[in-house]
């Protein structure tokens, strides 16, 4: 599904994004923009929540800058979400080899710092 990252962009589907996305059942959404920049809050995926992923894969940047808010680990542990937070470059591989599986999975993709 994701072809291609290198900072700044990233290609999905033969389509070159340059701006953050996340990834919802399979589906980009495109200018991903959060609450406080390089900290991720529920605010800032309550569409992913409210498409019930079992796994949310978050790529942190090339050098892993963006972080997840810890109320928002507890959340998702609540919820049954696993988390998973690496440098973008492998969040790209650890979804491209989650994606086809049996687990609901969605993302969310900083492509910079």
């Amino acid at each position: 599904m994701i072809e291609k990252y290198s900072f700044g962009q990233m290609v999905v589907n033969g389509k070159r994004y340059t701006s953050d996305l996340k990834i919802i059942k399979g589906q980009v959404v495109p200018n991903w923009y959060r609450k406080k920049g390089h900290l991720v809050f529920l605010e800032d995926i309550e569409d992913i929540i409210q498409a019930r992923p079992r796994i949310l894969i978050i790529g942190k940047g090339k050098p892993g800058l963006l972080r997840v808010d810890d109320s928002l680990k507890k959340f998702l542990e609540k919820q049954g979400i696993s988390l998973i937070e690496q440098s973008t470059a492998r969040a790209v591989e650890t979804f491209n080899k989650l994606y086809p599986g049996k687990e609901p999975v969605a993302a969310g993709f900083h492509l910079t710092c």
